[in-house]
């Protein structure tokens, strides 16, 4: 099966290695030239423009950083709505506002192509070596005969309901995320300040009720002083405003996640929104006037 992909970021780029190591034939497309000679050498083709993608393909994979972005490719000129035949099939694992996919959804529609929300967690590692956790939202039978394909570049695939409800899931992810490095940053902090070996902590309390993915992942990030990104400050930023919004359309109160955003932006004020998202401890240490180190 010929399969287009379009976003060769840091998610994508791994993600569309996986699908051609799986045996399927790949047209790919992104502004990062070097990205697209990468996976051609690895045997995919290029495409000059989401339309030429459309064209060439039947189900269309999307990785993109925000609700513009995906409204551009699918709707804008020369993207796919433009080249794409009805039947189309387009699964966008952005992770995107919800209302954003319910309009993109709609507006494809009216060419007879079909969106599926698909949103991703899991980070970099994750999209490496595929066993990425995706939540789908959209048609049931579109989403069945695209599951195979989804489950190359995952560990985990489930549907979550209607369009739109794909990135709802995403969103509570994110914020579960967030809350939970923020936590975490919380208690090493306070174990560094008490003159307490916070690895020691680390290690006792993660097999417990506050171990946890997350904690697991980013403490000896933490304790390591290793903030390259797997997940940056500025995307989790993205994802919550994305959170707060919605939940404003919603009447929903989100005090905690509200919280956590003004860190993140206090953190991107100070120039780290380039770092992985567990350099939230940054923004504690600052309040602390400590760093939070093995002793």
């Amino acid at each position: 099966m010929k399969i287009g992909f379009i976003g060769l970021g840091i998610m994508g780029k791994p993600m569309s290695k996986n699908l051609l190591k799986a045996g399927y034939e790949l047209i790919v497309n992104d502004r990062n030239t070097v990205a697209v000679a990468e996976l051609v050498a690895l045997g995919a083709e290029s495409a000059e423009t989401a339309k030429e993608v459309a064209e060439k393909t039947d189900i269309i994979v999307t990785m993109l950083p925000n609700s513009p972005h995906v409204k551009t490719v699918c709707l804008g000129e020369n993207g796919i709505s433009s080249g794409a035949k009805a039947g189309t099939i387009v699964i966008d694992m952005s992770s995107i506002a919800p209302l954003a996919s319910r309009e993109v959804s709609a507006e494809l529609a009216k060419f007879g192509i079909v969106l599926l929300d698909a949103p991703v967690s899991g980070g970099e590692p994750k999209a490496i070596d595929g066993t990425l956790s995706v939540m789908v939202g959209g048609n049931k039978e579109t989403f069945d005969k695209c599951y195979d394909i989804m489950k190359t570049m995952a560990g985990s695939v489930v549907y979550v309901g209607e369009i739109g409800a794909g990135n709802i899931t995403k969103l509570a992810n994110q914020i579960i995320v967030a809350l939970n490095i923020a936590a975490m940053s919380e208690a090493l902090v306070l174990a560094k300040k008490a003159g307490v070996d916070p690895e020691l902590v680390y290690k006792a309390i993660r097999g417990g009720l506050a171990g946890s993915t997350v904690l697991d992942a980013k403490a000896p990030m933490v304790l390591d002083r290793r903030f390259d990104p797997g997940f940056r400050i500025e995307l989790h930023i993205k994802d919550l405003q994305n959170a707060l919004d919605t939940s404003h359309e919603l009447a929903a109160s989100l005090p905690l996640t509200s919280q956590v955003m003004e860190m993140m932006l206090g953190l991107k004020a100070d120039g780290h929104e380039k770092e992985d998202h567990s350099a939230l401890v940054k923004y504690y240490e600052k309040l602390n006037n400590l760093e939070v180190t093995r002793n």
